[in-house]
C-alpha cells in the first residue's frame, strides 16, 4: 500500500509540475515575448498576472463543479486542455490570441491542483499530511527549476516558439503518465456544496485568505520580474539569467523539504517568522541587486524562502477549514493567484513609475501587511485561547 501511495504522490507531483510549468514558465520568457510581439514588458507581464487572475476566479468553484466525477477522468481532461492551449501558443503571431490560449487552460488549473493536494493528504495519516503535500509542492518548484530557466534558455538559444513547444511536450508527457499509471478513482463520498461553503462563515478562514494573498503578492510581485531585474539592474547576459533562474527554482525544492518538516513542529511561530526573514532578503536585494555575486547569493536564499512560502500558504488555509479539504485547497489556489495578480500588476506599476529596482517595494509592503494578519490569527486562534469563530 505504501508503494502504491508513493507512486500516486509521484504522479501527482509530475502532473502539478506540468500545470505549473505552463503558468510559471512564461516568467522566464517575458523579455522575449516583449520583443517578439512588440509589447512593453509590463504588458507582457499580463500573460502571468491575467492567467493568475483567471485561476483566482475559478479556484473556489471549478473544483466543486467537478468534485463528483471520476478523478482520473478529470485529471486527463485538464491536462488535455493544457496541451491544446500550449499548441495554439506555438503557432500564433497575435498577442491577443496568445492571451486567450493562456486564459482558457487557466480556468482548469485549480481543478487539477486542488485534487492533487487533497488526494496526497488523504493518502497518508493526518500527522504526515504536511509532508505528503510538501512532496507534491516539489512539482510546483520543479515547474520553476525546469520551466522558468529552461524556457528562458531555449528562447535565447533557439526561438520563442521552441520554448512554447517545451511547454506542450511536458503537458503531453503528464497526460500519458496519468493515463497509464493512475488507476480509476471514482468519488466515493461527495460533500454537499452547502457544507463546504459554510467554512466561509468562519473569521479564521478570511484571516487566512488575506494572509495567503499578501504572502503570495510578496513573493511573486517581485519574482515575476526577476528576469527583467537581472537584465536591467544587474546587467547579466541571457545565459547567466537562465542559470540564476535555475538556482531560484532549485532552492525552492530545498524550501519545500524544510517547510514539510518545520510545519509538523511549531507551525505558528514558524509562519510568524517568515515575513521578517523574507523582508531582510528584499532589503539586501534593493541594496546589492546591481552586483552579480551578491545577487547570486540573494537569489539562492530568496528561492529557499519562495519554496517555504508556498507550503505555508497551503498549510494556513487547509488548517483553517479542515472539514472541507477540496474547497480549502480551491480557496488556497484562488488566494495565491489573487496575490500573484495584485503583486505582478503592482510590480509593473512600480517599474513603470520608478524603475525596475523599486519592484522590491511591492514585496516589502505586502510582507508588513501579512505580518499583521498572521499575528492576529495566532493571537485569536492560539491553542490556549480556543476562541469561538
Amino acid at each position: 500500500m505504501t508503494k502504491r501511495n508513493n507512486l500516486l504522490i509521484f504522479i501527482l507531483t509530475i502532473g502539478v509540475f506540468g500545470i505549473l510549468n505552463t503558468e510559471m514558465g512564461f516568467i522566464g520568457i517575458l523579455p522575449s515575448i516583449s520583443e517578439h510581439f512588440h509589447v512593453s514588458i509590463s504588458k507582457a507581464g499580463w500573460l502571468v498576472s491575467l492567467f493568475a487572475l483567471v485561476v483566482a476566479v475559478s479556484g473556489p468553484t471549478m473544483p466543486l463543479v467537478f468534485s463528483g466525477i471520476n478523478r482520473k477522468k478529470v485529471m486527463l481532461l485538464v491536462l488535455g486542455v493544457f496541451v491544446v492551449g500550449n499548441t495554439v501558443s506555438i503557432f500564433t503571431s497575435n498577442f491577443t490570441i496568445l492571451l486567450i490560449a493562456r486564459i482558457i487552460p487557466a480556468f482548469f488549473h485549480p481543478i487539477y491542483c486542488s485534487l492533487a493536494f487533497s488526494v496526497a493528504a488523504a493518502s497518508v495519516s493526518k500527522e504526515e499530511a504536511p509532508k505528503a503535500v510538501s512532496k507534491v509542492f516539489i512539482g510546483v518548484s520543479a515547474g520553476m527549476v525546469v520551466g522558468v530557466p529552461i524556457a528562458s534558455f531555449i528562447a535565447s538559444a533557439t526561438s520563442l516558439q521552441m520554448a512554447m513547444v517545451f511547454f506542450a511536450l511536458v503537458n503531453a508527457f503528464c497526460f500519458l503518465a496519468t493515463l497509464i499509471f493512475i488507476p480509476s478513482m471514482p468519488v466515493e463520498e461527495r460533500l454537499s456544496y452547502g457544507s463546504q461553503f459554510s467554512v466561509l462563515k468562519k473569521s479564521i478562514t478570511w484571516l487566512s485568505i488575506v494572509t495567503v494573498i499578501l504572502l503570495n503578492s510578496a513573493v511573486f510581485g517581485v519574482f515575476s520580474y526577476l528576469a527583467d531585474y537581472l537584465k536591467t539592474v544587474t546587467n547579466m547576459p541571457a545565459n547567466t539569467i537562465s542559470l540564476l533562474l535555475f538556482v531560484y527554482g532549485g532552492a525552492n525544492i530545498i524550501g519545500n523539504i524544510l517547510a514539510g518538516k518545520l510545519l509538523t513542529k511549531n507551525a505558528n511561530k514558524f509562519v510568524a517568522a517568515f515575513p521578517f526573514v523574507l523582508g531582510i532578503v528584499y532589503i539586501l536585494l534593493f541594496l546589492f541587486g546591481q552586483f552579480t555575486f551578491p545577487m547570486a547569493f540573494i537569489t539562492l536564499i530568496w528561492g529557499i524562502l519562495g519554496g517555504v512560502g508556498g507550503n505555508i500558504n497551503q498549510y494556513w488555509l487547509s488548517t483553517a477549514a479542515p472539514e472541507a479539504p477540496d474547497f480549502a485547497n480551491g480557496l488556497f489556489i484562488a488566494s495565491c493567484n489573487i496575490g500573484t495578480t495584485i503583486g505582478a500588476a503592482a510590480g509593473g506599476l512600480f517599474i513603470t513609475e520608478m524603475g525596475t529596482q523599486y519592484v522590491v517595494l511591492v514585496g516589502i509592503l505586502s510582507l508588513i501587511l501579512s505580518l499583521v494578519t498572521i499575528l492576529l490569527r495566532n493571537y485569536r486562534y492560539s491553542p490556549t485561547k480556543q476562541l469561538s469563530t
